[in-house]
């Protein structure tokens, strides 16, 4: 039995089509990640998962419970981290956690709470209200608030945007050791760097479509390769260099050249050379997930995904990365904090 199974979803809002036949699935103990360029149907794909909101067609399954026909067994399931901070201002921290334990029946929950507080560094916050708590800590109380009733399968929609980076270590400290536990965890993020570093398999989603799934050594080593990076001070690239040229981020200036390998720079330099090109910088980088981010939000056409029998095919238009920038997908917003879900009890 898959921890999730996503079977031909989809979903529109009016005259926007958020989601074009979503397949996929998520086998169990699996850190699994989900990309994509804001408008790629992440955000909507989570809350249908999260019973928050209704697929116009298609099955979406939780260790094999149906999330429409068996709700109830679905959302015990799951653990839900939301992009935006919900929060009651009325409780302290400790409040907050025996509530949302009490939505799942569970009234004798205070040494599992005491423990992701500890590992949340939560602890000296345990009897604030939250109103005083800073941006970073109600993040934390947010990750919490998901564990809280010990799901097998954990969904991170943006868990570490805009927090510091002793949340993010802490986070990921806690994180990886409930996935060697046998969590499953599906993980969301515009920190590529982040899914690189924790994800065993990545779907990339464009326009409401999977363009790529696999594993992620298998798209780095499909889509990478080298680069060689040049910054131009006078000059422009010559016409027969631009085959190699590499999508880059608007305003940049450096020009990302794809390499087959180390005995071709010495041919590019001498054609830039020739072209009357003065180089300003140079450097020769291994291409992270960053660049095969950009180099599949930036194809043409449609081409199936791989890595899944089930996957779904790839959508027209240009995308590209935002190396490490937040953004929120523009979807409908959706409130997908575990304590507005119907109380499965």
């Amino acid at each position: 039995m898959k921890a999730i199974e996503i079977q031909d979803v989809r979903k529109r809002y009016r005259n926007l089509q958020a989601l074009k036949g979503v397949s996929f699935s998520v086998e169990r103990g699996e850190f699994f990640g989900l990309l994509g360029p804001n408008g790629a149907g992440k955000t909507t794909l989570i809350s249908i998962l999260a019973g928050l909101n209704r697929a116009d067609s298609g099955q979406v399954r939780v260790h094999g419970h149906d999330v429409v026909g068996d709700y109830r067994l679905a959302r015990r399931m799951l653990g839900v981290v939301p992009q935006e901070l919900v929060f009651d201002p009325f409780f302290t921290v400790r409040e907050t956690l025996r509530l949302q334990s009490g939505y799942f029946g569970l009234t004798r929950n205070d040494d599992w709470i005491d423990e992701i507080m500890a590992n949340l560094d939560l602890t000296d916050k345990a009897d604030a209200n939250m109103r005083q708590l800073s941006g970073g800590m109600k993040r934390r109380v947010l990750v919490a608030q998901a564990l809280v009733h010990r799901p097998p399968v954990i969904v991170l929609d943006e868990p570490t945007a805009g927090v510091d980076v002793e949340l993010r270590q802490t986070l990921w400290k806690f994180i990886s050791r409930l996935n060697r536990e046998g969590h499953t965890i599906i993980l969301t993020t515009h920190y590529l760097e982040e899914a690189e570093a924790l994800c065993d398999r990545i779907a990339m989603l464009k326009f409401g479509e999977v363009v790529a799934l696999d594993r992620t050594s298998s798209l780095l080593s499909q889509f990478a390769g080298l680069q060689l990076v040049l910054t131009l001070s006078a000059g422009r690239l010559p016409a027969s260099l631009e085959p190699l040229r590499m999508p880059s981020n608007p305003g940049e200036r450096a020009i990302r050249l794809r390499l087959s390998g180390y005995q071709v720079v010495e041919p590019i330099l001498a054609a830039c050379r020739e072209a009357g090109c003065e180089i300003e910088d140079m450097e020769i980088n291994k291409a992270d997930l960053e660049d095969v981010f950009v180099q599949i939000m930036g194809r043409e056409g449609r081409k199936p995904a791989s890595g899944d029998p089930g996957a779904g095919e790839g959508a027209d238009g240009q995308g590209k990365g935002d190396g490490g920038k937040r953004a929120t997908d523009p979807a409908e917003p959706v409130n997908t904090t575990p304590s507005s879900l119907e109380s499965p009890v």
